[in-house]
C-alpha cells in the first residue's frame, strides 16, 4: 500500500511568491467556509451555543486577520524570525481596541460571546486590509527562515482555523460541506510493518520552518514492534461496538471510564444504528456510512479501548514518526488525525518562539495527535507536526492506527 502523497512544501519551505499565492487561496477558503456559516445561521445572527470547544464565528473570523496583523504588519520584530522579542513594542491596530477583541491569550473563552464585535461586512473588509498590508511587507521580506518566518506562521495559524471551522460546522450540523473536505476510503489490506529495536533522530532538525515544540531534535530509544499500515477503517472498529464494547468496564479504565459515564454513549458520536446497518451525521444530515472510510470523530479513550479490546496498543509518537520517516511508501498516512499513547511534553532543550502560547501551555495537559485529517490543508501535513488535544475530544477529525510489541 502507497503512502498519500503528499503536496510541496509551500509553507515551510517556500519563498515569497509561493506564499503569497497561498496567503491568498487561505483566505479564500476562511472567508467561504465563513459565508456558508453565515447562511446556515442567518435567522440567528451568527449565534452559536457557547461550549469550550466551540468559539463565535465573528470572532473567529475577526480573529485570524488580528492574528497576522499583531506578528507582521504591526511588528517591526519580524525580521528577527524565531529569535524575535514578542514584547517589542508593536505599532496601532487597524481597528484601535482589536487586542482587547481578538488576543486569544488575554480574552477569556466564555467572553467572546458577549464582546462588541463589528459587523461581517466590516470584518471582511478589515480582513482584506490586512491582507493587503501582509501581502506588500512579504514583498519586500528578506529571504531565508527568519525573513519568512511569521508569514509561514500566519499562513499555518489560518490553515488551522479553517480546518476548527470545518470540525464546528460539523458538531453542529450545518451544511458547509465542500468536496474538498470529502473523506477517503481506506485501501488495501490493513497490514503490519515491522520494526527491530533501534535508535531514531526525532524531531524537526535543518532548514525551514518548524514549530517550536518540533524542535531540539533528539535521538529516540524505540523498540521492536510491528505498527499498522494505515489507520482502522469503520469496518474494524465497529465489530468491538457490536460485541458491546461501549458497555463492558474492563475496555474504560479509570479517566476513560468516567469520560464514557459522563458521555453516555453506546456508539461513537455522530454514528447511529439504522434499518440493520450504521448511519453518519455529516454536516446537518445522515448518510448511510461507508465501512470502508476511517473510523473518525473518536476521542483517545476510545482509541485505546478498541486497542486494548484486539489485544494491542496505540503507538508512541516516536513510533509514529519513524515509520512515516523510514518507511514512507508502506505508511499511509494524512485521512485522519491519529492519536497516539505520548502525552504532549516538550523536548528536551525546548526553547518557546514567540507565539508564547501555541506549546508551552499546553504541555503535560494533553495527547500527542500525529499525521493530518481530510480536512487538514495539504500544505500543512509533515511526518514531523506535533498535533495535541485533550483525549476526552471527538469532535476534531481523529481516528487511529494500533501497534503491538
Amino acid at each position: 500500500m502507497m503512502a498519500t502523497p503528499r503536496s510541496p512544501d509551500v509553507a515551510r519551505r517556500a519563498g515569497a511568491p509561493e506564499l503569497a499565492a497561498a496567503l491568498r487561496a487561505s483566505r479564500r477558503d476562511t472567508l467561504a467556509t465563513f459565508d456558508a456559516y453565515a447562511q446556515a445561521l442567518a435567522a440567528t445572527a451568527m449565534t452559536v451555543p457557547l461550549r469550550a470547544e466551540l468559539n463565535p464565528p465573528l470572532w473567529e473570523l475577526g480573529h485570524v486577520g488580528w492574528f497576522q496583523e499583531y506578528w507582521i504588519g504591526r511588528f517591526p520584530e519580524r525580521r528577527r524570525g524565531a529569535l524575535a522579542d514578542p514584547d517589542a513594542p508593536r505599532t496601532r491596530p487597524l481597528r484601535a481596541n482589536a487586542d482587547t477583541l481578538y488576543d486569544s491569550s488575554r480574552v477569556a473563552h466564555d467572553s467572546r460571546w458577549s464582546l462588541p464585535l463589528p459587523d461581517a461586512d466590516t470584518t471582511r473588509a478589515e480582513l482584506a486590509t490586512q491582507l493587503e498590508q501582509t501581502l506588500a511587507l512579504l514583498a519586500n521580506a528578506a529571504a531565508g527562515d527568519d525573513g519568512l518566518y511569521f508569514f509561514r506562521l500566519a499562513l499555518l495559524h489560518e490553515d488551522m482555523h479553517h480546518e476548527a471551522a470545518l470540525y464546528m460546522a460539523q458538531a453542529l450540523g450545518l451544511p458547509v460541506d465542500d468536496a474538498r473536505w470529502q473523506p477517503a476510503a481506506t485501501t488495501g489490506e490493513r497490514t503490519e510493518i515491522e520494526f527491530a529495536a533501534g535508535r531514531f533522530r526525532a524531531g524537526h532538525d535543518g532548514a525551514g520552518f518548524a514549530f517550536d515544540n518540533e524542535l531540539a531534535p533528539h535521538t529516540a530509544d524505540v523498540a521492536a514492534c510491528r505498527i499498522d499500515s494505515r489507520v482502522l477503517s469503520w469496518a474494524e472498529y465497529l465489530p468491538f461496538v457490536e460485541a458491546g464494547g461501549y458497555a463492558q468496564s474492563q475496555w474504560w479504565p479509570g479517566a476513560a471510564g468516567a469520560w464514557l459515564a459522563g458521555e453516555r454513549l453506546a456508539a461513537p458520536r455522530y454514528l447511529r444504528r439504522h434499518a440493520g446497518g450504521w448511519q453518519q451525521w455529516r454536516f446537518g444530515r445522515w448518510v448511510e456510512l461507508d465501512l470502508a472510510l476511517p473510523a473518525c470523530h473518536l476521542s483517545g479513550h476510545e482509541a485505546a479501548a478498541w486497542c486494548a479490546w484486539a489485544g494491542r496498543r496505540l503507538p508512541g509518537e516516536a513510533e509514529w514518526e519513524r515509520a512515516a520517516i523510514e518507511r514512507p511508501g508502506e505508511f499511509a498516512w494524512g485521512q485522519v488525525w491519529e492519536w497516539t499513547a505520548s502525552d504532549f511534553l516538550a523536548y528536551a532543550g525546548f526553547t518557546p518562539h514567540p507565539y508564547r502560547d501555541y506549546s508551552a501551555p499546553w504541555f503535560g495537559q494533553r495527547r500527542v495527535l500525529r499525521g493530518a485529517s481530510l480536512a487538514t490543508q495539504p500544505r500543512l501535513h509533515h511526518a514531523r507536526y506535533r498535533n495535541f488535544y485533550a483525549p476526552d475530544r471527538n469532535d476534531i477529525y481523529a481516528g487511529f492506527r494500533s501497534c503491538a510489541p
